[in-house]
């Protein structure tokens, strides 16, 4: 079976640093890795360390920083569906300088609102859960829209209000959050949204269905590295979709998330996790 991932991927440059330059400081980096980012890009990767069939649909292109994305998907078992095959323009860029001793980051990204993305011509037959993350609208509703005609569930990664999601927010059964997202006028479950949960970083998980709600505690490590924490929490959270019940479902992606931050590095948690696998 295959978790289907739609949305952004980014070029991530990851410098690690001792400690994060003020304003017109140089510094020297610890490390230095290139890595696909963006939400659906991390959380597909969790979903191919996890065991699952993960494939990706996104807008890269053919300009050479598109391979370097490229490459590390191929490394990592996930499948990338290209929607824009043809663009000649560079993929969104992020630059990360992320703290040693404790993983705080700073991120500074190329805006990506100019990025097309398209429903793709062909869909595997065999998905089983739909992960969207907004940031290409056209093709976040497209697949939303595939995934409510056949009864597939529709998870969403809601970071930050989009204008989309006045459009997608109907088509979504369940909507993750980050406890900065705000909805302008009514909430999420106001606007129909079934299942509602909130992230919080080291805090407690809550989440909000039609008839309950509660939260759950996160699992206290030391933070090596938070960039893309809640990206691979909600990879495993999609894993999670109907294998487990929501909290069960939510406990999981919480221990993977924190699997997560225990290791300096884009990809330097993945051997760990790859060792629980959902199959």
């Amino acid at each position: 079976m295959t978790v289907l991932l739609a949305g952004l991927c980014t070029v991530d440059l990851v410098q690690r640093v001792a400690e994060l330059p003020s304003p017109g400081e140089k510094v020297q980096s610890l490390a230095v890795e290139v890595a696909a980012g963006g939400p659906a890009t991390n959380a597909a990767v969790t979903v191919a360390a996890l065991g699952e069939e993960a494939v990706l649909v996104t807008a890269l292109g053919t300009h050479p920083l598109a391979g370097l994305a490229r490459a590390d998907l191929a490394a990592h078992g996930v499948r990338v569906v290209d929607t824009a095959p043809g663009r000649a323009e560079p993929p969104a860029v992020s630059a990360v300088a992320v703290r040693d001793r404790d993983g705080e980051r700073t991120v500074v990204s190329r805006n990506a609102a100019r990025i097309e993305g398209a429903m793709p011509s062909e869909i595997p037959d065999d998905v089983r859960v739909v992960l969207v993350d907004g940031h290409l609208p056209r093709l976040a509703l497209g697949v939303a829209r595939w995934a409510r005609e056949r009864g597939i569930p529709v998870v969403l990664d809601a970071g930050s209000w989009k204008p989309v999601l006045e459009e997608l927010l109907p088509l979504v059964d369940i909507a993750a959050c980050s406890a900065h997202f705000r909805a302008p006028g009514p909430g999420l479950r106001e606007r129909g949204v079934p299942t509602v949960v909130v992230t919080a970083g080291p805090g407690p998980v809550r989440w909000e269905t039609v008839d309950d709600a509660g939260e759950i505690d996160v699992p206290e490590v030391r933070a090596l590295d938070t960039l893309g924490a809640g990206d691979v929490w909600h990879g495993a959270l999609a894993c999670g979709v109907g294998r487990f019940g929501l909290p069960e479902a939510i406990r999981f992606a919480n221990e993977v998330a924190a699997e997560k931050v225990r290791h300096a590095g884009p990809r330097a948690w993945v051997p760990e996790v790859a060792k629980w696998g959902v199959r």
